[in-house]
């Protein structure tokens, strides 16, 4: 028996687990690091204490300080999470060890189902069926190109520890081949400290699913449904559902006995997931089994109706499963949307900066659900996970649940940093999603190709006017609110959004009104980010914040930034071929180049990684190193000057 739970974890999920456990009666105690000293779930738990600097592995993977901790507070018991130790045997060893219950599956079943190409040997022996690939124990570069060779292309190269997309790459043609093996195996040795890669040749145009199994220790394990995580780019889930529109009833059942014999098979403890990658015939097959509990959880919760972490810390504490299979039934539709400090229209940048805006119990109801780990002063900083919260909504049917997401994209706005709350909004009315034509690799084809979803959002003609109007205001403004000095009979004022600039005639009315251009605007409340106004005679509510001298607009689930135009002239540095800047604040992990070296345009010359991606740093013209600044394992700030370049003189045009 256990009485205070120590989690492991930050974010969204220790604040998840540590509501679920203090309705339960136990005592929490948080663990954080400089970068979260204020972070929401430090407050939240009833003790908390500091385990080291910012970087993961100085802190939240360092497990000797986690049972430190653990032996200061008195807490018998720690939940990892999901992510950093989760899925580390050993911390759950030490944890056992200790005479502390690890909450979560034993030692012995993670390194059972852990291992990717261990768990796939497993399920070959089981007949589960699993793709095509190399699992064997021979790490050398050179064999493990030669084996990608005999299974052919596309294949992915897959670090056998860990998850979440990290050491991953897909190979489509040969000449990827060394670049995905040695960019895998140093992602996977950063995040997990284990290097060894597996190969498996990729289901093109797959599906995948996932089956949530739960086990207890007295031989009892059940399945809860499927959630359908086809969504994603570049490897990440993006948004998940329950249950998938393509599985039915049989293939549910046929998934969900493999599943659970799989569990059986290593005596399994706890909550995991079984994961499939599932064909254009419907046909599946084995990828790898998460000991832990999923990102994606909630959607399961909402359409069964029962709180799985609950059921993690009763399985913990030696009760039964509270349920059967035959009483486990399926309700309604769910679906989770991964709200990523991200900007999706270049790239899936990692993006980092303050929270100045967050409300999202404005926009809860009966059926939608935030889970997150931010609040309004919160900092996102480089070195975790972009996710900053979940989006999760229950329907009756599924254009139900669409709709209900869609309404919590636009009623719930972050504003302070980019994200990609209106490419979510976007992405689950398409067609594509909404007609269940999605597959893994779609949203990364899309980008490919300019797919306009992937297109920035313009600023719709109204939002000019508007913007005007509350720039030329004092700030927080009631229905009588003073507007600038000589207003009297009118003025201009610049207004920049991005690159666009226009030039707008503000004039006030003694009615209150203002006229800006052709639009008649009167504000009737503007207090603390909540607008009330009236625009050429419809009255309409919006958020609109002043953050960092800029107005932030959020319009249709988008936040557009509208700024007063400076007198005087920028200088734009970031387009200098001659500076290669860092695009992100985040880790140096190689620099290629050295003074002297010459450099071709597109030739790889850094590496820069923040928020769990790679992000390769190119030569935009020939020319000579002039000077480097930075080294590997360096953190810099997003702008910081990594390489100067000496540009190559270029010939005389005739």
């Amino acid at each position: 028996m256990f009485k205070k739970i120590l989690i492991a974890n930050r974010g969204e999920i220790a604040c998840r687990v540590i509501r679920t456990a203090r309705d339960l009666g136990y005592r929490t105690v948080a663990v954080y690091s400089d970068a979260d000293a204020a972070a929401p779930h430090v407050s939240l738990a009833d003790e908390a204490v500091h385990i080291g600097p910012s970087p993961a592995a100085e802190s939240y993977l360092r497990a000797d300080i986690i049972l430190d901790a653990c032996r200061r507070t008195g807490a018998d018991a720690i939940h990892p999470g999901y992510g950093f130790l989760s899925e580390n045997a050993a911390f759950a060893q030490a944890v056992a060890d200790a005479g502390l219950v690890f909450i979560g599956p034993p030692a012995s079943a993670i390194v059972a189902m852990g291992d990717k190409a261990g768990a796939k040997a497993r399920m070959i022996q089981a007949d589960v069926p699993t793709a095509p690939g190399y699992l064997g124990a021979d790490q050398a570069p050179a064999r493990l190109k030669e084996e990608a060779l005999k299974l052919g292309f596309p294949l992915l190269v897959k670090a056998v520890a860990g998850g979440g997309g990290r050491g991953m790459r897909l190979v489509r043609q040969e000449s990827e081949i060394d670049a995905a093996i040695e960019g895998a195996k140093r992602e996977a040795v950063n995040a997990f400290g284990d290097g060894t890669l597996m190969l498996e040749r990729l289901i093109d145009n797959g599906r995948h699913i996932e089956i949530q199994v739960f086990a207890d220790a007295h031989g009892n394990a059940v399945y809860l449904g499927e959630r359908d995580c086809t969504a994603q780019r570049r490897r990440q889930k993006v948004i998940e559902e329950a249950p998938s529109p393509v599985v039915s009833a049989e293939m549910r059942a046929r998934m969900g006995r493999d599943a659970v014999a799989a569990a059986l098979a290593v005596g399994y403890r706890g909550a995991g997931t079984i994961e499939f990658i599932v064909d254009e015939q419907l046909n599946y097959y084995f990828l790898e089994m998460n000991t832990r509990l999923q990102v994606e959880h909630p959607v399961t919760e909402l359409i069964t109706g029962f709180d799985l972490v609950e059921w993690q810390l009763r399985v913990a504490a030696g009760q039964p499963l509270p349920v059967k299979q035959e009483d486990i039934t399926l309700s309604g539709h769910a679906i989770e949307a991964r709200l990523y400090a991200e900007d999706p229209y270049s790239g899936f940048v990692p993006q980092t900066g303050t929270v100045a805006w967050w409300r999202p119990q404005r926009a809860l109801h009966d059926g939608v659900r935030v889970d997150d780990g931010i609040r309004e002063g919160s900092v996102v900083s480089p070195f975790y996970d972009a996710m900053v919260a979940k989006l999760i909504v229950r329907g009756r049917d599924r254009d139900d649940a669409i709709r209900r997401l869609i309404a919590l994209t636009e009623n719930a706005p972050l504003i302070g940093l980019r994200h990609n709350a209106r490419f979510l909004r976007d992405l689950v009315d398409h067609p594509a999603f909404r007609e269940a034509r999605m597959t893994t690799t779609l949203l990364d084809q899309w980008y490919e190709a300019g797919e306009p979803l992937l297109q920035r959002p313009v600023a719709p003609e109204s939002a000019w006017p508007l913007a005007a109007a509350l720039l030329a205001s004092s700030g927080d403004l009631g229905a009588h609110g003073q507007w600038r000095s000589g207003s009297v009979s009118g003025f201009d004022i610049v207004v920049e959004h991005g690159e666009d600039r226009r030039t707008l005639r503000v004039a006030g009315e003694r009615s209150g009104e203002l006229v800006v251009g052709s639009s008649r605007i009167r504000i009737l409340g503007w207090h603390d980010g909540e607008l009330r106004f009236v625009q050429d005679g419809i009255t309409r509510q919006a958020v609109a914040v002043l953050a960092d001298g800029a107005l932030h607009l959020a319009i249709d689930a988008a936040i557009h930034v509208f700024a007063e135009a400076s007198p005087f002239p920028a200088t734009d540095k970031t387009s200098d071929p001659r500076r290669v800047l860092s695009p992100v604040a985040g880790k140096v992990v190689q620099v290629l180049v050295q003074p002297g070296s010459a450099v071709e345009p597109g030739q790889n010359l850094a590496c820069v990684e923040a928020m769990k991606m790679e992000m390769w740093l190119t030569a935009q013209a020939p020319g000579t190193v002039a000077a480097v600044h930075a080294k590997a394992g360096e953190q810099v700030e997003a702008a910081a000057l990594l390489i100067e370049l000496e540009l190559a003189a270029q010939p005389a045009k005739p």
